[in-house]
C-alpha cells in the first residue's frame, strides 16, 4: 500500500515537535516510515515501570505481555539498571579478536548456572538456535562420522525457533516458509508431544532433536508428563544430540529456572536469550559440554557484538537477581494463582486456560471471538496481551509482578471475558 506524503505533512502540523505527537501521529508515522512485518496493536508506547506501562497520550497498563519473556525481571529492574549505567561508563564494547573480563566472567557464571561446561555467547535467540544448529551438524560430521552435507536435525510440528532463513525451513508454518526459498534441507518433521514418533524417524544421518519444553509462539502447548525426559533417554541411547531451545521458557518462566527442570532433563545443548539480558540489552548463548562446544574452531563461527562486554554485565547481574530474589519460586506461587483465578472465570468464550508458571494460554472456543479481538478489547481496558494462533490468548506478565497488581489485570480480564 502506498501512502501520501500529505499524510506526513498532517502528521506534522504541530511545528515538528515530537513531544507534541499523539498516539495517532505515531500510528501515521509508523504506515509511513516502518515495513510492515508486524500488525501491532493500534498503541504507542512511551514510558514504563515495573510491570506498568504508559502511551503517549498517558494511558496507564499492566503489561501482561512483558516482551515475550525477555522482560522477566519487569521493567527497569534497579539492580538491572544501575549494571547497565556502571558497564556503559566503563567498557561497552571490545573486538571480539580480545577478551573482556565481562565476557569472560560471564561465560564462567553463566555455565555454572546451567550445570554445564561451556558458553558461546551471541545476540538473539535466532542466533543462538542457528548457532546450535551449525554446531549439531559439525559434531555429527567430525565425532558421529555422518557423510558431510547428510546430517538431519528433528524439530517439532507447530514449532517456532526464529524466523532466519535456515530456521524458516525447520518450521511447519506455512508463512514463515512460503515465498522465502529455496528452503534449507536436513529438517525432519514430527508431532509434538510424540516420543515415540522421534524415535521412529531416528536414522544414522540424525544428528540432533531441536525442541522447545513448551511450544510459545504454538500455543502455550504443554507435552504430556514424561515426554522430554523419555526424548532425552532416546537421544543419549542413539547418540543424537538433545538441544532444548530455552529462548523463551528459560530462566523461571515457567516456575522453574529452566522448563526442562521439570522433568530433570539435562540437555546437551541449551539456547538462551530473551530474559537474559534483563529487557535491557539482547543477549543470548548456547549452553553446553566442553566436548561439544570445543567442536568450532577459531573463525568457524563468530558475531561483532556477540559477548559484547555491556551485554555480558547485564546479564551477570541477571543472574545473580534470579537467584538472590527467589524469581523462580514467585514465578510458580504467582502462577498458580493467576491460573487458578482464570478458571474460575465463567466465561462462554473460553475452552481452556494452560500452561506453567507464568507462561499462560487462554484458548477461547470456535464461532465466537478470536485472540486478537479479545485482545484489542483487554488493551482498551488497560491490559496488554498478545494473541497466537488465530484463538490462543497469550498471558506471561512479569516474574516480579505483585498480587494487587495480578487483581487489577484480572478484574479487567474477567469483565472482557464474561461480556
Amino acid at each position: 500500500m502506498v501512502y501520501k506524503w500529505d499524510a506526513l505533512i498532517g502528521t506534522l502540523k504541530r511545528g515538528f515537535m515530537e513531544e507534541n505527537y499523539s498516539n495517532e501521529d505515531f500510528i501515521r508515522l509508523a504506515r509511513l516510515f516502518l515495513a510492515p512485518n508486524y500488525a501491532p496493536f493500534p498503541v504507542t508506547f512511551d514510558s514504563a515501570s515495573g510491570s506498568w506501562i504508559w502511551d503517549t497520550d498517558g494511558k496507564q497498563y499492566v503489561d501482561m505481555m512483558s516482551g515475550y519473556s525477555a522482560l522477566n525481571l519487569g521493567y527497569d529492574h534497579p539492580r538491572i539498571a544501575r549494571a547497565m549505567r556502571e558497564q556503559f561508563d566503563k567498557l561497552s564494547m571490545c573486538s571480539r579478536k580480545f577478551l573482556s573480563r565481562e565476557m569472560v566472567l560471564f561465560a564462567k557464571e553463566l555455565a555454572e548456572f546451567c550445570g554445564m561446561e561451556m558458553v558461546l555467547p551471541m545476540n538473539t535467540g535466532a542466533e543462538a538456535v542457528e548457532t546450535a544448529i551449525k554446531l549439531a551438524r559439525k559434531w555429527a560430521y567430525t565425532r558421529k562420522g555422518v557423510p558431510i552435507n547428510k546430517a538431519e536435525i528433528i524439530v517439532c510440528e507447530n514449532n517456532f525457533h526464529g524466523r532466519t532463513t535456515t530456521i524458516s525451513s525447520a518450521s511447519s508454518i506455512p508463512q514463515y516458509k512460503d515465498l522465502f526459498g529455496p528452503l534449507t534441507p536436513g529438517f525432519i518433521f514430527v508431532p509434538f508431544g510424540d516420543a515415540d514418533a522421534l524415535l521412529e524417524k531416528i536414522r544414522r544421518n540424525t544428528a540432533a532433536f531441536l525442541v522447545e519444553p513448551i511450544q510459545g509462539e504454538g500455543g502455550i502447548i504443554v507435552p504430556p508428563k514424561g515426554y522430554l525426559k523419555e526424548c532425552r533417554k532416546i537421544c543419549l541411547n542413539h547418540n543424537v544430540l538433545f538441544m532444548a531451545d530455552e529462548v523463551q521458557t528459560g530462566f523461571a518462566r515457567t516456575g522453574t529456572m529452566f522448563a526442562c527442570d521439570y522433568e530433570s532433563v539435562k540437555p546437551d545443548l541449551f539456547t538462551l536469550g530473551k530474559a537474559l539480558g534483563g529487557g535491557m540489552i539482547p543477549i543470548s548463548a548456547v549452553v553446553g559440554s566442553r566436548e561439544l562446544l570445543e567442536v568450532f574452531q577459531p573463525a568457524d563461527h563468530g558475531s561483532t557484538f556477540g559477548g559484547n562486554p555491556l551485554a555480558c554485565h547485564v546479564a551477570r547481574e541477571v543472574l545473580k537477581v534470579l537467584k538472590d530474589e527467589r524469581i523462580a519460586e514467585k514465578a510458580f506461587e504467582s502462577g498458580r494463582y493467576l491460573t487458578d483465578r482464570l478458571r474460575a472465570i465463567p466465561s462462554p468464550y473460553v475452552k481452556e486456560i494452560r500452561g506453567r508458571g507464568l507462561m499462560i494460554g487462554i484458548e477461547l472456543k470456535k464461532g465466537g471471538p478470536n485472540a486478537h479481538e479479545i485482545c484489542s478489547r483487554l488493551i482498551q481496558a488497560g491490559v496488554v496481551c498478545s494473541d497466537t494462533k488465530e484463538y490462543v490468548v497469550r498471558i506471561a506478565p512479569a516474574l516480579t509482578i505483585r498480587k494487587f497488581e495480578l487483581d487489577w489485570a484480572l478484574e479487567r480480564i474477567e469483565k472482557v471475558l464474561t461480556t
